[in-house]
């Protein structure tokens, strides 16, 4: 996050308007950008959509769970061992705690929150209220061909970044925990904007009423753009907020 984005964000929150973070990150996550960006009040949104907290500094921790979403991972883990066998399998509980076969490479996952190592059939046991799948070899489209071919049903998946694969309770996602949050803070649908790159915004960027898209998003998450701002590496958000904010 550069300088500029971060003033850019902390002006839209000074100037009266509410900043949520959702991400299909875990909660220590989620609370890592928001603390980077100072805010202390409102909610963050984690798991794409399956985990809600809010943020209160009269809290001992700053924040506490708001919502949580979970359903039994063992079909979709199921299904999915069987298309991708050398996969590295996660699954996060229902205390936010991580279970997973193997580890993430480097810089992949947040460093804040533990990562227990068990045997695959030890996951199919748990409630869950996010999967991860992280394949690291073969090609991307060998990845999204064999999920794709897997018949994934009963849950809401999103083939992300380096063969990485979040998979969420059916019917949630960032937009899902938008508007549980948009209808907390009394926050009509055409007062909502959101920014987002990837394929698992694209229930987010559909629902807002603003969606600005990054200018390095593929095409087919442009296509839920209101307006394409410049790549990140260009600072393309805070040109895009600064734009539509009018802010000095």
């Amino acid at each position: 996050m550069t300088e500029r984005v971060r003033e850019t964000v902390r002006a839209v929150s000074a100037a009266g308007h509410h900043v949520t973070i959702s991400t299909g990150r875990a909660l220590a996550g989620a609370l890592e950008v928001a603390n980077r960006l100072g805010l202390v009040t409102g909610y963050v949104i984690a798991s794409n959509g399956a985990v809600i907290a809010r943020l209160d500094p009269e809290l001992e921790r700053g924040w506490e769970l708001f919502h949580t979403v979970t359903f039994d991972p063992k079909p979709a883990l199921e299904r999915m061992h069987e298309a991708l066998p050398t996969a590295i399998f996660l699954v996060e509980d229902p205390d936010l705690v991580r279970w997973a076969t193997g580890e993430f490479p480097d810089g992949e996952l947040n460093e804040d929150s533990e990562l227990n190592i068990v045997p695959f059939h030890e996951l199919l046991e748990k409630d869950a209220v996010r999967i991860v799948l992280r394949e690291l070899t073969g090609t991307t489209e060998e990845f999204e061909k064999a999920v794709h071919a897997s018949g994934l049903h009963g849950v809401t998946y999103n083939v992300g970044w380096s063969n990485w694969l979040d998979i969420s309770p059916e019917g949630v996602s960032k937009a899902s925990g938008l508007e549980i949050v948009a209808e907390r803070l009394g926050v009509p649908a055409e007062r909502t904007v959101a920014a987002g790159d990837g394929t698992n915004d694209h229930e987010m960027l559909d629902w807002a009423h603003h969606a600005i898209v990054m200018g390095q998003a593929k095409e087919e998450t442009k296509a839920f753009a209101t307006v394409i701002a410049p790549p990140v590496s260009e600072d393309g958000l805070a040109i895009a907020l600064e734009e539509y904010f009018t802010l000095s």
